[in-house]
């Protein structure tokens, strides 16, 4: 009897080797936890992301199928027609009198022939207008929007542009009138007045214009050219 009463006790009050262990353990938790705050003090705290900035994009590129399918036209009906003489007068005929009559007359003529000069520049804004085409994007009438991302292309034409503008300016108080014209690069605004200070309107419909261009979400931002005139009642 004396033995089970003793166990009760026992497990009440632990042996020293007991509190030892115990000790130890709670010592690696309280290590284990300064470990961890000292590697994220060091670290800066996470901040929310926030969404998508938007991106600019560029004018799309125009295919130029017109001015591709006329050179390539030319250029094909010139070599095939030069190609053609030529393998007749290998095959022993003579040959043909505008290909006779262009050698002579490269042959005969001077450099400073009014024909030849006249040829020459021809040639060369042809060039020229090529190499325009193959170095410009084209679509001036498309307008590059901003994006979301860089993958995504958004154009607004530049008839749509103006009827936005438009609206915009006859909500105006005291506009009668409005023509507006959009360019790549500029916004021309014309007005009439019948009523209110002139000044007071143009310093309205600048307001409006310029918070109508920023619903757009135009990708390069125009400048805006307003004029407006008082006409009589």
């Amino acid at each position: 009897m004396e033995q089970d009463q003793d166990r009760p006790a026992d497990r009440e009050h632990p042996s020293a080797a007991d509190r030892g262990q115990f000790a130890a353990a709670e010592g690696e938790q309280h290590v284990s936890a300064d470990e961890v705050t000292s590697r994220t003090a060091g670290q800066p705290a996470k901040q929310p992301s926030a969404g998508p900035l938007p991106t600019t994009t560029r004018r799309p590129w125009s295919v130029r199928r017109v001015p591709a399918a006329l050179t390539a036209l030319l250029v094909a009906v010139a070599a095939g027609t030069l190609l053609f003489d030529v393998v007749r007068v290998r095959a022993g005929r003579p040959a043909a009198a505008w290909r006779t009559r262009l050698a002579d007359e490269l042959a005969t003529r001077p450099l400073d022939d009014v024909s030849i000069r006249i040829g020459a520049a021809v040639m060369a804004l042809l060039g020229l207008w090529l190499i325009l085409l193959a170095l410009t994007p084209g679509l001036r009438n498309q307008l590059p929007l901003k994006t979301p991302d860089a993958q995504m292309r958004a154009v607004l034409e530049r008839d749509a542009a103006a009827l936005l503008l438009r609206d915009a300016a006859m909500r105006v108080p005291g506009v009668s009138a409005a023509k507006i014209r959009v360019f790549q690069h500029r916004v021309r605004a014309r007005a009439d007045v019948r009523f209110r200070a002139a000044a007071e309107v143009k310093s309205d419909l600048v307001v409006a214009l310029r918070e109508e261009l920023d619903r757009c979400a135009l990708a390069h931002a125009p400048r805006l050219n307003v004029r407006v005139r008082a006409r009589p009642k």
